[in-house]
């Protein structure tokens, strides 16, 4: 992978930073999904986004943007078991080249200089999993992602069903860029959603609650069993992908989906169930 050396910020700069970040996440900068019944998956997609099929969801919160750099490093030092979680579980792959959040001499995490905003990738479903759920949030189901994404009138993209542009300037989405390139997670506000949720399509694939298994979608079959160690799904595009993978019935087919491992295009939001 490429190399990349960063300079991290100052200490004190940089607690000032992650207790403030953290702490604008923690209290819920999120967005409210009304439930409905929508066509989930596609039939023009790849073989694991078919059938197309009848999916119902309860109403839901999800985050307007997905978890930066500094979120996470502020969870990783307000935690103290740092990169490879309570019981030596991969958190997050600090050694990689990809990685956008360093170690301070004090032991302290802290977002590379000039990456505090962009989203955070190297971190494993694991992690993921466990850093919503002490906000008192979850994961979000792929059901429920792609509900957000598409809303009940089946957008091919966030935005709607516009084909996104690859060349010249990019105005929706951050995608067909080069390795690591990632863009601040509110740069793209003309490719929100109709309900203002930011960032479904390009610069990082997002980590879902739900095991990678075939269609049809079934919430009660065990999928969303957060014990199981299954493969887990991702969804919505990467800096660096193609313009089908923005669209919003793809599940990450090309994107590695081990729950233990990081990745450098992952992310995540977080989601909390019903409508307050």
């Amino acid at each position: 992978m490429r190399s990349h050396r960063a300079r991290i910020i100052p200490v004190g700069l940089a607690i000032l930073i992650l207790a403030i970040n953290f702490g604008l996440h923690a209290a819920g900068d999120m967005i409210r999904i009304p439930g409905a019944t929508f066509m989930m998956g596609s039939d023009d997609g790849n073989l694991d986004e078919r059938p197309r099929h009848k999916v119902s969801v309860e109403p839901f919160l999800l985050d307007r943007i997905e978890v930066t750099n500094a979120q996470l490093a502020a969870y990783l030092n307000a935690h103290k078991h740092g990169h490879k979680g309570p019981n030596g579980e991969r958190y997050f792959d600090l050694g990689d080249n990809d990685a956008r959040i360093g170690q301070l001499k004090n032991g302290q995490y802290a977002p590379f200089k000039g990456h505090e905003r962009k989203p955070v990738t190297e971190v494993s479903w694991l992690a993921a999993r466990d850093y919503c759920a002490v906000l008192g949030k979850r994961l979000p189901t792929e059901a429920e992602w792609e509900f957000a994404a598409r809303g009940p009138e089946g957008r091919k993209y966030p935005w709607g069903n516009e084909e996104p542009k690859e060349k010249g300037e990019k105005t929706r989405a951050h995608f067909a860029q080069e390795w690591g390139d990632m863009a601040p997670v509110d740069a793209y506000p003309s490719g929100a959603t109709p309900q203002g949720v930011l960032g479904m399509a390009g610069n990082v694939h997002e980590w879902t609650s739900s095991a990678s298994e075939a269609y049809p979608y079934k919430a009660d079959d065990g999928r969303e069993a957060m014990s199981y160690s299954a493969d887990r799904v991702t969804r919505g595009g990467a800096h660096d992908s193609t313009p089908n993978e923005l669209r919003a019935s793809w599940r990450g087919a090309t994107v590695s989906r081990n729950p233990m491992a990081g990745h450098h295009g992952i992310g995540f939001r977080c989601a909390k169930s019903g409508s307050k």
